[in-house]
């Protein structure tokens, strides 16, 4: 088969970080630093979650291992591009031979930049994603990685990305390789019980679009052939192994998110969209995400004006779980006729059952409900946006490039436009 001139893909990858999962699991990170013979380990974590008690009983077990820990505790919710340094210029002068992040996305991403910059050196602009930074790739591995994660949503302890705001630019983008992938992820579901339900909301619906994005992205095989593997994106397309993972992700997004949020103290319920963060990670660590990442990133990064309920007060931001999914019940509209048989397959799989003569409403319906009953923004407006600033967040939405090659049928300016508009309120 020919395409412009070349062949179609034929080979993916699939590659996910080795995770030890369950209930007490994270009074074994002492042990798993030693097993990789660390001497000297920077602690990753934010102001909230070691106020909790986490971190700090973390530190104290990989002390007890004879492992020296020097702790930075400035992580910042929706990481920025100075956040990122602050933390690199500590890793730098720091001489550590490892790294353990205790905490949510915004912690891991930290340690995972903290790592490259250590390990690699260089500007952080270097590393971001074109055409927004350089696109330079880490010329080898990292220092080790360990990632303990406290909420279940971005599965960033196993994912190769680290998502960063940069404001001078008032746009949202990441950083991505292979070589950023965790070492190990320890994934504890008693480690959820004291994160807000607001938190578990936002982190929550950010698995559930994970998982649907990747199932729905234009397939590995439809894709150009590559001519050097070191070419070849880690966001590749939806492909057999990665179908796995999203789908039992999303199976457990329907089933479990709503008491998840409804009660701390559920630890099933909890638990299971803590595993579903990280399946969700390596499936779309695989095949990517679209059109709703593309468009969170500009929500997220183009005004700082509203202040998330349950969330720390210290700077108004929107959760990244809540600038994606506003704008996917319209952007899975959009792309139903490229695969209608697939999003039939991600509504029943987050309905929990067969739904009946499905149409191009049927997912949006699905996700709209989910998004009502754990108390989600209803739309892009609510975030503090009017249709005034849909050029702007059109233009922020097409510099994600990286994610908008993985849309399973053409998209322009003008269908982003719409997308945005007809998300302005979902009910």
């Amino acid at each position: 088969m020919q395409q412009n001139g070349g062949s179609f893909e034929t080979i993916f990858t699939m590659e996910a970080t080795p995770v030890k999962y369950g209930p007490g699991s994270s009074e074994e990170t002492g042990w798993e630093v030693k097993r990789f013979g660390l001497k000297r380990v920077m602690l990753v974590s934010d102001p909230n979650v070691v106020a909790s008690g986490i971190t700090p009983r973390i530190r104290e077990l990989i002390e007890a291992e004879g492992v020296e820990v020097e702790m930075w505790d400035k992580s910042r919710v929706e990481p920025t591009s100075d956040s990122f340094q602050a933390a690199a210029d500590f890793a730098k002068d720091g001489n550590f031979d490892g790294f353990v992040a205790v905490g949510g996305g915004s912690s891991m991403d930290t340690a995972k930049i903290a790592s490259l910059i250590a390990t690699h050196g260089g500007e952080i602009m270097d590393y971001v994603n074109p055409p927004i930074g350089g696109g330079k790739k880490p010329p080898g591995p990292t220092k080790p990685l360990i990632c303990v994660p406290t909420t279940a949503g971005t599965g960033s302890e196993a994912t190769t990305a680290a998502i960063l705001d940069i404001p001078d630019m008032k746009v949202k983008t990441g950083i991505s390789h292979t070589y950023l992938r965790p070492n190990r992820g320890i994934v504890d579901p008693l480690l959820t019980m004291t994160a807000p339900s607001e938190v578990m909301s936002s982190a929550g619906l950010d698995v559930v679009c994970h998982a649907a994005e990747s199932y729905l992205t234009k397939p590995y095989n439809e894709r150009p052939k590559i001519d050097d593997p070191d070419e070849r994106p880690p966001y590749q397309g939806a492909n057999p192994v990665a179908d796995m993972w999203s789908a039992k992700a999303l199976e457990y997004g329907g089933k479990y998110l709503r008491r998840a949020v409804a009660d701390g103290k559920d630890v099933e319920a909890r638990g299971f969209m803590m595993l579903g963060a990280t399946l969700a990670g390596v499936g779309f660590g695989s095949a990517g995400v679209h059109i709703p990442h593309a468009c969170a990133y500009p929500i997220a990064g183009l005004k700082h004006e509203w202040q998330p309920p349950g969330y720390p007060e210290n700077h108004p931001f929107v959760p990244h779980g809540w600038s994606v999914i506003v704008t996917s019940p319209a952007a899975f509209r959009f792309t139903y006729d490229a695969m209608p048989e697939r999003h039939h397959e991600v509504a029943n799989l987050l309905a929990g059952e067969k739904i009946e003569n499905p149409d191009e409403d049927t997912l949006p319906r699905v996700l709209i409900d989910l998004m009502r009953d754990i108390g989600a923004p209803g739309g892009v407006r609510e975030l503090g946006y009017s249709e005034d600033d849909i050029p702007a967040l059109v233009e922020g939405a097409m510099k994600q490039e990286r994610l908008l090659v993985g849309v399973p049928k053409e998209v322009d300016e003008e269908d982003l436009a719409n997308i945005i508009r007809d998300s302005m309120e979902n009910w």
